[in-house]
């Protein structure tokens, strides 16, 4: 009986054996290799606190952000924890982490719902989200205002509101109502910016509900002289005499002089300009 001959392995069998050996030598290889250490493994939470403060006078956000981040996880509980987590929202902000910084904030404000400084918790929310949307200054871009979305506005009156609320005798209190009043400003005039939107357009009904959702809303922001005007424009238009002289009543009576009987809509100088 013939014998058969033994079956030698193909070139791909081979070229497979081959890669498997080279790729256990590197994995090999690897895993000698020393694992890289972290420098501040063994450092005290005022070590660390230390350095983190240190990185915020240089403007070092991601260094400073690293290092309260290490501090609150080696160290939970204390006072340098509770300091850490508060700092962490204004270093996430620095850092352009305007997400991460209302997380931090929030969560400072639920776990320490007595601490001393609370309202710097509900301030700083207030200071990421104004400026987040910058009070609205879309026109400063060429940004058609009635594609901006007002929530991070209006999330930012809510958290100067609170703050206002609670603690009226707050040093941050001031500076909030401020903001306060300029972001209502602000909001009045995005709803008029719209309303005058679709009055150009020939969009009646709906001008005249933005018109009036700044009449109703913000009744004494400096932009409802034009919610006004829109309104008497827009009744008319849609052959409502009653509204429109309702409205045209309301207009006259708080701007006997109103200028928009004479120059329009068009406006001619940019809305935070007016206040």
């Amino acid at each position: 009986m013939m014998r058969s001959l033994p079956a030698f392995p193909t070139f791909a069998a081979s070229l497979r054996w081959l890669l498997a050996l080279l790729a256990a030598a590197v994995l090999a290889g690897c895993s000698s290799l020393p694992a890289e250490q972290d420098e501040t493994a063994g450092w005290s939470a005022n070590r660390l606190y230390t350095a983190a403060r240190e990185a915020q006078t240089e403007g070092s956000w991601e260094i400073a952000v690293k290092m309260l981040e290490k501090l609150e996880a080696r160290y939970p509980y204390g006072r340098y924890a509770q300091q850490a987590q508060l700092e962490l929202a204004y270093v996430y902000w620095k850092s352009n982490e305007p997400g991460s910084a209302l997380a931090a904030a929030d969560r400072f404000i639920k776990m320490h719902p007595n601490h001393p400084a609370v309202d710097y918790a509900m301030y700083l929310k207030g200071l990421v989200n104004f400026n987040e949307d910058l009070g609205l200054i879309g026109h400063i871009s060429n940004q058609d205002l009635t594609e901006r979305d007002p929530k991070a506005a209006r999330e930012a009156f809510e958290s100067f509101k609170e703050l206002v609320t609670r603690f009226p005798d707050s040093k941050y209190a001031p500076d909030s109502i401020k903001r306060m009043n300029y972001l209502v400003n602000a909001l009045a005039s995005l709803e008029v910016h719209v309303a005058r939107y679709y009055i150009k357009r020939g969009a009646y009904i709906a001008a005249a509900n933005r018109a009036q959702v700044a009449v109703e809303t913000y009744p004494r922001a400096p932009a409802i002289e034009e919610a006004l005007y829109i309104l008497v424009l827009a009744y008319e238009k849609l052959e409502m005499k009653e509204l429109r002289d309702d409205a045209e009543r309301v207009l006259k009576q708080n701007f006997p002089n109103s200028r928009f009987y004479t120059e329009g809509i068009e406006r001619k100088t940019a809305w935070w300009q007016l206040w």
